[in-house]
């Protein structure tokens, strides 16, 4: 038996693409895409402590509807880790899972980076060692830049990141309207030309600018992905008419949409006043993270 110690704690907070634009896709299918991606302060989180084998249990209000822990992302994560490191022990793993699942704010991706860098800490692994990225972006596109959870502009397939020099914390509101979206179905009714990239500055330290710059954007999978969930389109109306909106939008492939508000006592009031109305919608309202 190991020792026993308190388990380790590590967040998995939500990843947000404030815009994301498809501008390209490769030979073997993969799409290419440009994609500010920014975190909130919200999110699910894993616990670990040592154990002789690798072990994954759930908690939480959205544990239901995770597949069995075998086919959980989080576990491919610990045991691809411990076998590039040769690992022989174990880490018993608690995933609380708060966020709605197939969401379009990287619950699943963001559970297995926070696996990873959790792992890192109780394995004692290097956190820089070249093969810990690599893993990274074999279990997902949106992998890598979970594994770092800051503000930044993801390119390619999801392996060329740069991370932002400086970026505000911005008042935000999450509303899910209980609706499941595939990935893969939303890229497949998706249609018309590729997108350019954008020039996005390294710092940005006013909201306002921030603002100004996304009215140059778009989330090119909105469209596609509200001909499956026509729901998206309610949800977008309900956070643009609320007060202090400053622009509301879908994140990745859906069905979660945010809105980026004046105030965080106004993203309060939006999401009370949102989640009283709509009783079978999730809403959250938070921060972003800065940089």
């Amino acid at each position: 038996m190991v020792d026993q110690a308190p388990p380790l704690r590590e967040p998995a907070p939500a990843k947000l693409n404030f815009y994301l634009h498809v501008t390209g896709k490769r030979d073997d299918g993969y799409h290419l895409l440009d994609s500010l991606v920014v975190f909130a302060g919200i999110g699910d989180r894993i616990e670990a402590e040592a154990a002789d084998e690798i072990t994954l249990d759930y908690q939480g209000p959205f544990a239901d509807l995770l597949p069995a822990p075998e086919q959980n992302l989080v576990m491919r994560a610990a045991k691809e880790l411990a076998a590039i490191f040769d690992i022989r022990t174990g880490a018993k793993l608690t995933l609380n899972k708060s966020l709605p699942v197939a969401s379009g704010i990287g619950g699943g991706s963001a559970d297995a980076a926070a696996a990873l860098r959790l792992l890192i800490r109780l394995w004692r692994l290097p956190p820089d060692d070249p093969r810990i990225s690599k893993l990274a972006l074999s279990l997902g596109a949106d992998v890598p830049v979970c594994l770092m959870s800051r503000p930044a502009v993801m390119r390619g397939v999801g392996e060329e990141i740069t991370l932002l020099k400086a970026f505000p914390e911005l008042p935000i509101v999450l509303v899910n309207p209980g609706v499941e979206v595939s990935t893969p179905a939303v890229f497949k009714k998706r249609d018309g030309d590729f997108s350019d990239a954008v020039d996005w500055p390294s710092e940005m330290r006013e909201s306002d600018a921030v603002i100004e710059h996304l009215t140059k954007t778009h989330n090119d999978l909105e469209t596609p992905a509200g001909r499956i969930a026509p729901e998206i389109a309610d949800v977008l109306k309900a956070l643009d008419q609320a007060d202090g909106a400053r622009m509301a939008r879908m994140s990745g492939s859906g069905a979660t949409c945010f809105g980026v508000f004046e105030r965080i006592e106004m993203a309060e009031a939006a999401a009370a006043q949102i989640a009283d109305t709509h009783h079978n919608w999730w809403v959250a309202a938070a921060r972003t993270y800065g940089a």
